[in-house]
C-alpha cells in the first residue's frame, strides 16, 4: 500500500480523480436524451361508459327534455323575465326558500329581532340552553321530587348504607314488572276497589306495585301492653295504622318472603327478580303475606273487647 505523500501516492489520487471526472459512455447520453414520449390517453372501460350514460347529470340535457317542467318558484313565469338583463342594471337576488320545520322559524325570528335591535334570549333565561328548573318550594326538601312508595322502599331495601345498589334494585325491580306478562287477578282476594284492569298493570309499573302493597299492607297492628291482663300476662289492642306505617309492615314482610325463597340463578339482579316475582305473585293472590295479613285482621277482630279493658280506662 502506496502512501499519499510519495510520488506513486500522488499518482493514484490523480489517476481516481480521473475516473471519477470523465465523461459518462454514449449508451448512457442517448438514453438520458432521448425524448420523453407521452402515453396516449385510453379510454375507460365499457362497463364505465354504460353507467355513465344513464346518469342525467354526466351528460348533456336534450332540447325537449326539460321543455315541459314548470319554472322555479323564484323565478318569474312571464317573457320579461327570459330577457338578459343590461350590462349595469341590478338583478335582485332571489329569495331562499327554508324547509318548513320549527327550526328554520326560530332562525328567522331570530334574524328579525337581531335586525331590530332587539335581545335573542329572555332576560330571565339570557344564556342558557334549556329553560331552567323550578325552584324548590320554602316547605318542600329536594326528596319530594321522588315518588314516596318507590323512595320508601328503596331506602327499606338499603343494606349496610349502600343506597346505590338499592336504587339498582328498584330499577330493575320496576323493569321486571314493566316487561312481565299481565298477571291474574284472584276473586278470592281481590286488589283495592278502582284498581284498573289487569292487562293495563304492565304499562304503569308504579302504580303495579303500589296497589300491590297497598293491597296486602294490614290496616291495624296489635300492640301489646304488658302486665295490664293480670298475673303478668300482655294485654293485646288493635290499634289503626296511617299510610307510611302500613306499607312498611307490607314491605317488610315481601323482603322476609323474599328471603326465605331458594334462589333460581346467580348475579346481581337475583334478589330484584325474586322481589318483583313476589310482587306478581301478591298481585295474584299466590303469596303467602295474604295469609299473614289475614292472621293479623282475624287476631284484631278478636281483640277489639280489650279496648274496654279496665286498665286502658284508668289510661284515658
Amino acid at each position: 500500500m502506496s502512501c499519499k505523500l510519495t510520488p506513486w501516492g500522488a499518482a493514484a489520487a490523480v489517476r481516481n480523480l480521473s475516473v471519477r471526472t470523465r465523461q459518462p459512455h454514449t449508451s448512457t447520453i442517448r438514453r438520458i436524451t432521448r425524448p420523453r414520449q407521452i402515453p396516449v390517453q385510453q379510454s375507460p372501460f365499457l362497463i364505465t361508459k354504460r353507467g355513465l350514460s344513464d346518469d342525467i347529470n354526466s351528460r348533456p340535457p336534450q332540447p325537449d327534455e326539460y321543455s315541459n317542467l314548470p319554472p322555479p318558484p323564484f323565478q318569474d313565469a312571464s317573457p320579461s323575465s327570459s330577457e338578459p338583463a343590461a350590462p349595469g342594471e341590478y338583478v335582485p337576488v332571489p329569495p331562499e326558500i327554508f324547509a318548513p320545520n320549527f327550526l328554520n322559524d326560530e332562525a328567522i325570528a331570530a334574524l328579525e329581532k337581531a335586525a331590530e335591535g332587539q335581545s335573542l334570549y329572555d332576560e330571565e333565561t339570557e344564556g342558557l340552553l334549556f329553560e331552567k328548573p323550578e325552584k324548590v318550594g320554602k316547605d318542600e326538601q329536594l326528596q319530594s321530587r321522588y315518588h314516596p312508595v318507590v323512595d320508601q322502599i328503596t331506602k327499606l331495601l338499603m343494606k349496610d348504607g349502600k343506597l346505590s345498589k338499592a336504587q339498582r334494585h328498584m330499577s330493575l325491580i320496576l323493569n321486571y314488572l314493566r316487561t312481565t306478562p299481565a298477571p291474574k287477578i284472584s276473586p278470592l282476594r281481590p286488589l283495592l276497589p278502582g284498581s284498573p284492569p289487569a292487562e293495563q298493570l304492565p304499562l304503569n309499573p308504579l302504580l303495579y306495585l303500589t296497589l300491590a302493597i297497598d293491597s296486602v299492607a294490614p290496616l291495624i297492628r296489635i300492640q301489646a301492653i304488658k302486665g295490664a291482663a293480670g298475673g303478668g300476662h300482655a294485654l293485646e289492642v288493635p290499634e289503626p295504622l296511617a299510610a307510611r306505617p302500613r306499607r312498611r309492615v307490607a314491605v317488610m314482610w315481601i323482603i322476609d318472603a323474599v328471603q326465605k325463597k331458594r334462589g333460581t340463578g346467580s348475579g346481581r339482579a337475583q334478589f330484584a327478580h325474586r322481589f318483583a316475582s313476589e310482587i306478581v305473585a301478591v298481585v295474584e293472590g299466590r303469596s303467602n303475606v295474604w295469609v299473614k295479613r289475614d292472621n293479623l285482621h282475624r287476631l284484631g277482630t278478636a281483640s277489639r273487647a280489650n279496648m274496654n279493658h279496665p286498665a286502658l280506662r284508668k289510661k284515658r
